[in-house]
């Protein structure tokens, strides 16, 4: 928690009597997803439990002991260093690619098997009993997700990727990243898509890759007994963002089977920061998923994976046969456009409503969040069971190489209650697993296969499905509901437009899900690549590009991206990369507020101590002053993990003297390096006497010599764009009259949220 109105603890509570603990006491009385403004960016909901948020350090701190450490480095370390951070791109794309497969291959066997049952007791006419064989498993299968997600890690609910893209912007919410979370997004995003729930598992897909990459990035355990002097140069928290960096971009390649889509995906959504040595890093991540995916499916082909359909990972082959397109063509196009982003822009509308209501149950505890989960999964079931009952039987198409209809096997001609040469069209969407319902939606050549009835019914329903499923306990993707949604009213535009448009019905639904993949999440680049590495339809590619720049306009003059607005709902203080317009009008100095806690060189012990003790602040200025300077002058900036070690060394002296060289005898760079989740040195743990809390200890071999600072009069806009740019936590503020205390103030991620800037400044109105 960070200093002076930065901190996340504000100090106008302070001076207003509130204390810390207050207000960490009212902030969990009152969740935030309710209509109340956020006032505080202490808090944050994971789930539905509040917890303390910290920043990240990103910036590298030059004391004494890291300039000792560089100095004394050998360029074998260095080899030794560059080798593991390749090794580990290696192990996070050998990892993510092998968890993506198997949860795929999970899911295409729990739902087969569930979905064969169903078919064989239709088949048998015993419709009752095939309804609650359906049903039953799909309820089991969901509680079984929210049991585990409920009771073992709250954090891993939802599709996870807010959450990374607050990580790598600097926030540290509670658990994210945690064992526990990564073993609930494996098994509860299986048992959330077998139980037939309109969600993917792509979304989880992109947590889990962070999850395993922050795993490997913990720098060794000693639980474990994996500590293993390598490892110790990864404990910090710039290398770990890195390689959350590589994992996000492998659990998208894991995810749709599209390498470089992974890579643009990390750089225009997840992360805050890049540079070109990441990009390559990333890529050969990818790249590893990518092998070994092919791998395994070309094991697959032998059959020896179960119910493994044709890849299971969703592939959808649906190269067109065209060469050209007209004016008409472009016409169609852009009313596919408008329409997503139309459609875009009220799905983040209505999501977000039921998120906050959705919060008032799961606020209550596990018991309602696993109700809810059961309730939603009745819901799902009998739409899926019931509406089948609504369509008439069709006829099945000529020259089909697969067998129509499907009789006591999986497919996509679902014969439901119909007779022998006719198939359900309703069913071949609602009774399959999401990859087969979109790659049916996607085929070409298949005008007539789905009536327009099906089709309006088959959209309504999984557009509202999608709303109300995301809220509640397992974890959850957008992507699939998002596609099916667009997908079904690409080709119903589709097959509406057929007299004016000479494009197949399988590319209207290709560029029907790139619209509503536009309005919703408002990504191009990477939504692009992703689809046209899904699809294999590099002709596509102009239109593509095109829906998705309207749709992503439209939809950008009602509201925010999805995963934005999910970000500013659970209270991550996430840093924009435009900057308010008021905040031009406002310099760096004005949020600056409340006393400033800062040290001297060499400092009493007890003043340390009782200044960890009484604030939450993570930075302290420490300042020279005479004698051990002619006047007052700011030597740098310690941090609160670096004291506490410190202090526990008790490198102490009787009198106010600057200590020798021997303090890097009791201490190496390494020492103060910071430790894995959860696992940082407090201030309960010291024991620190009475008479030693009258010594005195000198921080200056700890100070970061050389922390950024800016001018008072700098713009607040130009401090935002400079703090989210260099992946700061602190940003010390100086005056610019000589004669004056030579630090004003520091500003921290708290000074530039919206909340707090218009806390002080009540005048400035919020522009949306």
């Amino acid at each position: 928690m960070d200093q002076n109105m930065t901190d996340i603890e504000s100090e106008a509570l302070e001076e207003n009597g509130m204390e810390h603990g207050d207000l960490e006491e009212i902030a969990i009385r009152e969740p935030l997803l309710k209509k109340r403004m956020n006032t505080t960016s202490q808090i944050a909901i994971i789930g539905a439990n509040v917890c303390s948020i910290e920043s990240l350090d990103y910036e590298i701190v030059e004391n004494d002991f890291f300039k000792q450490d560089w100095r004394s480095r050998k360029k074998v370390q260095i080899f030794q260093y560059t080798v593991l951070k390749w090794t580990f791109a290696l192990l996070i794309g050998f990892g993510t690619g092998l968890v993506g497969f198997f949860n795929n291959i999970a899911v295409e066997n729990i739902a087969g098997y569930k979905l064969l049952l169903t078919s064989n007791l239709m088949l048998q006419k015993r419709y009752h009993q095939a309804f609650f064989a359906y049903a039953g498993c799909n309820v089991i299968l969901a509680a079984a997700a929210a049991a585990i997600c409920a009771y073992i890690a709250p954090a891993a609910a939802g599709s996870g990727i807010p959450e990374v893209k607050a990580y790598l912007n600097g926030v540290d919410a509670h658990s994210i990243l945690a064992p526990s979370t990564l073993f609930v997004k494996i098994f509860g995003s299986i048992g959330g898509v077998s139980a037939g729930f309109i969600l993917g598992k792509e979304g989880p897909m992109v947590h889990t890759g962070a999850c395993i990459a922050s795993l490997l990035g913990q720098g060794g355990s000693h639980k474990y007994h994996l500590t293993w002097t390598w490892l110790r140069y990864f404990k910090n928290d710039r290398d770990r963002r890195d390689l959350i960096t590589c994992g996000a971009a492998a659990g998208v390649a894991a995810a749709f089977r599209a390498p470089v889509g992974g890579v643009l995906f990390a750089l225009e959504e997840a992360a805050s920061w890049w540079r070109s040595a990441l990009l390559w890093r990333t890529f050969f991540t990818t790249a590893v998923v990518a092998g070994v995916l092919r791998a395994f499916i070309q094991y697959c082909q032998s059959g020896k994976c179960g119910l493994f359909g044709k890849g299971g990972l969703i592939m959808f082959d649906v190269s067109s046969s065209i060469n050209t397109y007209g004016a008409s063509d472009l016409l169609a196009v852009i009313m596919l456009g408008i329409i997503g982003g139309i459609l875009g822009g009220l799905y983040n509308f209505l999501l977000d409503k039921i998120l906050r209501a959705y919060s008032n149950i799961n606020e209550r505890g596990a018991p309602f969040k696993i109700l809810l989960t059961i309730t939603i999964s009745i819901l799902t079931s009998c739409c899926s069971y019931g509406l089948p009952w609504l369509a008439k039987c069709r006829p099945c198409p000529s020259g089909l190489t697969e067998q129509c209809p499907t009789v006591g096997g999986s497919g996509n001609f679902k014969s439901f209650q119909c007779p022998t040469g006719q198939y359900n069209d309703l069913a071949s969407l609602f009774l399959n697993t999401s990859d087969d319902a979109i790659r049916n939606l996607f085929s070409s050549h298949t005008k007539t296969e789905f009536h327009y009835s099906t089709l309006i019914i088959y959209l309504v329903t999984i557009y509202c499905l999608g709303l109300v499923t995301y809220g509640i306990a397992v974890p959850a993707g957008l992507f699939i509901p998002v596609i099916l949604a667009g997908a079904t009213y690409g080709r119903l535009a589709g097959t509406l437009l057929g007299s004016i448009s000479t494009l197949d019905t399988g590319l209207f639904s290709l560029l029907g899900a790139a619209s509503f993949l536009g309005g919703t999440m408002r990504m191009t680049v990477s939504i692009c690549v992703i689809l046209l590495e899904l699809t294999n339809d590099l002709l596509m590619l102009p239109l593509v590009m095109l829906v998705l720049l309207i749709s992503k306009t439209v939809a950008d003059n009602f509201n925010k991206g999805v995963y934005d607005q999910i970000v500013k709902m659970k209270g991550l203080p996430y840093m924009v990369d435009h900057p308010e317009p008021y905040t031009r009008q406002l310099v760096a100095s004005d949020v600056v507020s409340g006393p400033l806690v800062s040290f001297s060189g060499v400092e009493k012990v007890g003043n340390v101590v009782l200044a960890l003790k009484k604030t939450g602040h993570n930075g302290f200025p420490v300042i020279d002053e005479p004698p051990f300077s002619d006047n007052a002058e700011l030597c740098g900036l310690v941090l609160r993990s670096h004291l506490l070690v410190l202090l526990k060394g008790r490198s102490f002296t009787k009198e106010r003297v600057e200590t020798g060289s021997d303090i890097f005898q009791r201490f190496n760079a390494f020492d103060f390096a910071k430790a894995g989740s959860g696992k940082g040195l407090k201030l309960e743990d010291l024991e620190i006497s009475g008479e030693e809390m009258d010594m005195y200890v000198n921080l200056h071999p700890i100070t970061n010599t050389s922390p950024y600072t800016v001018v008072e009069t700098m713009s607040l806009a130009k401090a935002a764009v400079l703090f989210r740019q260099l992946g700061l936590r602190h940003l010390c503020v100086v005056p610019k009259t000589p004669l004056r205390p030579p630090i004003v103030g520091i500003l921290t991620r708290h000074d530039f949220t919206p909340e707090h800037i218009l806390d002080l400044n009540p005048h400035f109105k919020l522009h949306k």
